[in-house]
Formats: C-alpha cells, sequence, structure tokens
C-alpha cells in the first residue's frame, strides 16, 4: 500500500467529520475511525471518549486553513458528482501524468472507500426486516 494521509475530512455542512487512516498491510485494508468532528469557524469536539494530540490538532488546524469545498446538498449535486466521477475516471485513464495521479490518488481513494462504506451499511440496513 502506499503512504496514505494520516487523516480523512469528509465535508458535511458546517464543517466536517474527521477520521484517523490506518492501514494493516497484511490484510491490505485502510480502516477509518471517527476521530473528531469540526465546525468551519474553528470548533473542534472529540468525538466519544477521544482525546486529540498536538499532531491532530495541527492537522485539523490545516484543514480549516484550506478553502471550503461545497457539502453535497441533494439529488442535483448527486447528479453533478456522478458526472465528475465518469469524466475523473477518464482523465485518469486517458490524460493524467504520473505526477497529477499521484497528486490526488490517495485522497480520491480514501473519499471512494468512506461513500461506498456509508452505502453498503444504508443498503444493508433497509434491507434487514423490519420488526
Amino acid at each position: 500500500m502506499s503512504d496514505l494521509p494520516p487523516f480523512y475530512f469528509r465535508r458535511r455542512p458546517g464543517g466536517a467529520q474527521v477520521f484517523r487512516v490506518t492501514e494493516d498491510a497484511r490484510a491490505r485494508r485502510v480502516a477509518m475511525e471517527p476521530l473528531a468532528f469540526v465546525k468551519d469557524g474553528g470548533e473542534v469536539r472529540a468525538q466519544g471518549d477521544r482525546v486529540l494530540d498536538a499532531a491532530d490538532l495541527a492537522a485539523i488546524g490545516d484543514w480549516l486553513a484550506r478553502p471550503a469545498d461545497g457539502a453535497v446538498e441533494g439529488p442535483d449535486d448527486v447528479a453533478r458528482t456522478l458526472a465528475l466521477i465518469g469524466r475523473t475516471a477518464h482523465w485518469a485513464q486517458a490524460r493524467a501524468g504520473d505526477d497529477e495521479l499521484d497528486a490526488v490518488t490517495d485522497e480520491l481513494l480514501l473519499a471512494m472507500q468512506d461513500l461506498r462504506a456509508v452505502l453498503v451499511r444504508r443498503k444493508a440496513a433497509r434491507l434487514e426486516p423490519k420488526g
């Protein structure tokens, strides 16, 4: 596996949820452990009984300093996202150079893994008999 970033930030309205990224090289798996919630204004709230260390707070501060991207608000945003995913796949296969791919691959893989995990969990919940 490659050297993944130590944190993943899932954008949400008004801020983000922060995950610590860990790798299990033997199982060839990546795990994302919920760490904290961050508001765009800078308020940081550790999730559960977690204690944030200096490295955690520094990474959150760096993320807060970056320009905010928009959160998905509804089906129209999802349709645009699907179109962008297709165009991104074409770009990666047909036009992207190695340096360009190196710059975005880890972030894209983490975002796609996060989305897949959420979708699978929600689909499984809908398929369970209610009773």
